[in-house]
């Protein structure tokens, strides 16, 4: 890397400022005591002694523990036997040991929640779509006296539809485990909305569904709004509650970026690694949407992210320990499931973080240094408190949701060239 340092050496960053933004910020009064009561009204018919499963998502829900403890506390007052079950698809490496692990990370545990957790990738099929699709869900699940899906529901970051994340989501992709997942994508992203919506339907039509609880996020991702939905609620329901999270969801006030460093990218942080509704890059074509990104470049991967490198490949450039805690077989098991490669392949390694935000710069297309308009965020879910450059104050498209705070500053590096903006 020494021609390559001396090749960046030159570059100067240009210095920046805090610019804090200001978001949808409804807030949900105790959710806890909000999701009990709602139980309490809206569930009935939970017989003593019958096995409900709940499905444990991998994303980083706001409360997830207390409201899945809640959850589990109100089935169990009913007399009901309550044990969770991942419900994430392919990741965790495709295997019921990794998927155990990531609930774990996220802090969902039979100690925190008071239900065990059963984790299996054996599959059951229950039926077949109108497009031939097989429709394969998580054996113990199949096996319950009923099942509760749990998940936030919010814009996807990969396709667009009726349904994106959510509750159908997660019982047509997540609760089908890898072999049910691949089938779902398998006719790539172009066709996921109705193939979700076929899958989801059969799996509502003939599994045991009890309800579903569902979340909408303000712009700090924090809990706005939370809904319990029966059965028969869920699949009229829900799309409307996808466009309130959509009306909530926090953005960049730019439109054109022509440098942005991102600290770190993660599966808990969003499935690709980054929100691309944020970063304006996705995994296929068939979605659009976001600030223009220029120069793009990742410095880190977080530890809940157990490996999976999802959504490196959207940047050009990344920092050598970013690639260093890469497991490619976690990562690809999950872009060989969605059959779109682009969130997985490598960008440009550097050796250092400052090496990444000088080539990000260097190669943003710009001469002169103090007219690149330069971004740094912590992570795709983390955009209230963010940094730019003095070109990019200046094109801030709402100047009365995004202000500086402060004066400029030299971004700040460690001995090792690490960058501590976000320390």
């Amino acid at each position: 890397m020494n021609e390559i340092y001396r090749f960046l050496n030159c570059v100067e960053i240009p210095s920046v400022v805090k610019i804090r933004q200001t978001f949808n910020d409804q807030r949900a009064d105790n959710p806890e005591n909000t999701l009990l009561s709602l139980l309490e009204s809206k569930v009935e018919n939970i017989l003593p002694g019958v096995r409900i499963a709940i499905t444990g998502g991998s994303r980083g829900i706001d409360k997830y523990v207390p409201l899945m403890k809640t959850i589990v506390g109100f089935l169990k007052s009913k007399g009901a036997e309550p044990f969770i079950v991942p419900a994430m698809g392919s990741h965790g490496g495709a295997t019921a040991e990794g998927q155990t692990r990531i609930l774990e990370m996220l802090g969902v545990t039979e100690a925190t929640t008071g239900a065990p957790v059963i984790s299996s990738v054996e599959v059951k099929q229950i039926g077949t779509t109108e497009k031939n699709l097989p429709v394969y869900m998580d054996k113990r699940a199949c096996e319950a006296d009923g099942i509760v899906l749990f998940n936030r529901i919010k814009p996807h970051t990969a396709f667009r539809g009726e349904y994106e994340s959510g509750l159908l989501k997660m019982l047509a992709i997540g609760l089908a485990k890898p072999k049910g997942a691949q089938m779902t994508h398998c006719l790539r992203l172009e066709n996921m909305p109705q193939n979700i919506i076929d899958v989801g339907t059969i799996a509502l039509d003939r599994l045991p569904i009890l309800f579903g609880v569902g979340t909408v996020e303000n712009g700090y991702g924090g809990i706005a709004e939370i809904y319990v939905l029966q059965r028969g609620e869920i699949l009229p329901l829900e799309p409307s509650l996808l466009k309130k999270a959509r009306a909530m969801m926090p953005r960049i006030y730019l439109d054109n970026i022509d440098a942005l460093v991102i600290q770190e990218i993660g599966k808990e942080i969003s499935g690709a690694g980054m929100d691309g509704n944020i970063v304006g890059r996705y995994a296929s074509d068939a979605v659009t949407g976001g600030p223009k990104v220029t120069s793009m470049g990742v410095l880190d991967l977080t530890d809940h992210s157990d490996g999976n490198g999802n959504g490196m490949g959207y940047a050009d450039y990344g920092a050598r320990r970013l690639i260093e805690k890469v497991d490619f077989v976690k990562t690809y098991m999950n872009t060989l499931t969605t059959t779109q490669p682009r969130g997985t392949k490598v960008p440009m390694i550097l050796d250092t973080d400052k090496m990444v935000c000088q080539v990000c710069v260097r190669s943003c297309g710009i001469v002169n240094g103090d007219s690149v308009r330069m971004v740094l965020i912590k992570n795709t879910k983390a955009i209230d408190e963010i940094y730019m450059t003095s070109a990019a104050v200046r094109e801030i498209c709402d100047t009365s949701k995004a202000r500086a705070v402060g004066e400029y500053f030299d971004l700040p590096f460690d001995v090792h060239d690490a960058l501590t903006l976000f320390r």
